[in-house]
């Protein structure tokens, strides 16, 4: 009934087997500007809730077939945001009481006055708009904290994560599955899980996401309820309540799509929570081509410092492999330092930069004998050569500590700036022993390599000299030595 009343009016089911006081009622709530629909039991109520939701439901206590109580207790189910009041005749306030305990707001005895009712109603709507209003400023408080995560992270695990987090938690999905196209290889779903508690049907189920990425593709949302899902996603036995899918869109370009289920019975997914799956994952397409791009440049700086490497090691044949080497034992070390995972890769990035000034040296570092002073001076400018090389890249700016200052002494006594203990980076005080272990334990042009034993002597004696006492205390610590070989 009612159907061009505009949409923001309340809608009301009236339930009642007797067809004159359905028709007293509705026209009046009508009249009062409300939508107004009718059924003459709790069976014909059941089956208009399942097919149109209701702000409110004014429901008879004895009726044919369903009564009242019989209809309350499927309400919760079917249709749990719509308000309900009772209508009796019968018995004593008492029942009517037992009624309001399986969920309904208020009762009115007949014989009753239509104000009586309005006003009943009137006061319900109130109840059920806070409610939804509570409801929607939760939702809008949980979606701006899960935007947030999503725009602040540049992991696309941790992006993914988020995302799934907030379908099943703030969206109460009972299943959420992440499809992505990465450009190199068809779509392919990165992610899916179900809600705790569940069986592994939902798990085990067929999603298919060539119908639901063609169904996207057109202007109409994908929402589909009870039967209607099983053609996106089937279940091995049963149905779902509802299954819906929002695009993953970076301008017009589409790079997968998001998917929720539930399973649960009377808990469907809305148009409300659609809409705000639709919001998350604006978010999160923008998010996850960020992360993209990230990976990206992060790849392409690792094959650049790999690859200035190799040309440092290709200097001289009696260097090869001595940067991988140190950047192995200054990574080990900064773990067991406890530095951060960031920082440990900082550190590692940084030993294999760590002698890229030797390219501005213009002289044979390996010649047989000692350097002459000269020589010896030219040499220690290669910290100097280093910073100058990986100024001019902005990106490697992290790494120029450990390159230029892996020389410096704990007791000021270095180069080439003569900063001295804690002024030194912690970084450059790990590659400095990382890099003087190595070196006494490398075949040299104009010496053999050192045992194990013989250099870790060396650094424990130079601890608070050379080498940060700590720093050195730790490296030499449950330390293995290195298969170079028989000397």
């Amino acid at each position: 009934m009612s159907s061009t009343v505009p949409p923001d009016r309340p809608r009301v089911l009236v339930v009642d087997d007797e067809g004159a006081i359905c028709d007293v009622v509705g026209d009046f709530l009508a009249l009062e500007g409300m939508q107004v629909a009718k059924a003459a039991d709790g069976v014909d109520a059941l089956a208009l809730l399942s097919r149109e939701p209701f702000d409110l439901v004014l429901t008879d206590l004895k009726m044919p077939r369903m009564g009242g109580l019989a209809l309350l207790e499927q309400l919760a189910a079917v249709a749990p945001g719509t308000v309900s009041v009772i209508m009796t005749g019968y018995g004593t306030v008492e029942t009517a009481i037992d009624a309001m305990k399986r969920g309904a707001y208020d009762y009115i005895l007949k014989p009753f006055k239509l104000d009586q009712v309005l006003l009943v109603l009137t006061r319900a709507l109130d109840k059920q708009r806070m409610a939804a209003e509570n409801i929607r400023l939760r939702e809008a408080l949980s979606l701006y904290r899960v935007s947030e995560a999503i725009s602040a992270s540049l992991s696309l695990e941790q992006v993914i994560d988020t995302v799934v987090a907030s379908c099943l938690n703030e969206l109460h999905a009972d299943f959420v599955s992440i499809w992505l196209d990465d450009g190199e290889r068809p779509l392919f779903e990165r992610v899916r899980r179900q809600r705790e508690g569940l069986d592994g049907r939902l798990e085990q189920a067929t999603l298919d996401s060539e119908r639901v990425r063609s169904r996207l593709g057109g202007e109409e949302p994908l929402l589909a309820h009870g039967p209607a899902s099983s053609c996106f996603f089937a279940l091995s036995d049963g149905e779902l309540s509802s299954f819906a899918a929002v695009p993953l869109r970076v301008g017009s370009r589409s790079v997968g799509f998001i998917a929720l289920a539930s399973a649960t019975p009377g808990r469907r997914i809305d148009e409300g929570q659609r809409k705000v799956l639709s919001i998350i994952a604006a978010r999160a397409a923008a998010a996850i081509e960020n992360a993209r791009l990230f990976s990206d440049l992060q790849e392409t700086f690792q094959q650049t410092i790999e690859g200035l490497a190799r040309a440092i090691d290709k200097m001289d044949p009696y260097t090869s492999g001595h940067s991988d080497r140190v950047a192995r034992y200054a990574t080990s070390l900064a773990a067991r330092l406890g530095l951060a995972a960031a920082e440990v890769e900082l550190v590692r990035q940084s030993s294999l930069m760590h002698d890229i000034g030797k390219i501005g040296c213009r002289l044979d570092l390996n010649k047989p004998g000692k350097l002459t002073a000269d020589e010896y001076e030219a040499f220690k400018r290669h910290p100097v050569h280093g910073r100058e090389i990986l100024e001019p890249i902005r990106f490697l700016h992290p790494l120029i500590p450990g390159v230029h200052l892996h020389h410096e002494r704990f007791d000021g006594r270095g180069y080439p700036c003569q900063l001295a203990a804690e002024a030194i980076p912690v970084m450059a005080r790990i590659i400095a022993v990382a890099d003087t272990y190595d070196a006494m334990t490398s075949d040299r042009s104009y010496r053999r390599r050192l045992p194990h034993e013989v250099a870790a002597a060396e650094i424990a004696r130079c601890r608070g000299t050379q080498f940060d006492p700590g720093v050195a205390r730790v490296f030499l610590d449950g330390f293995e030595a290195p298969a170079h070989g028989p000397l």
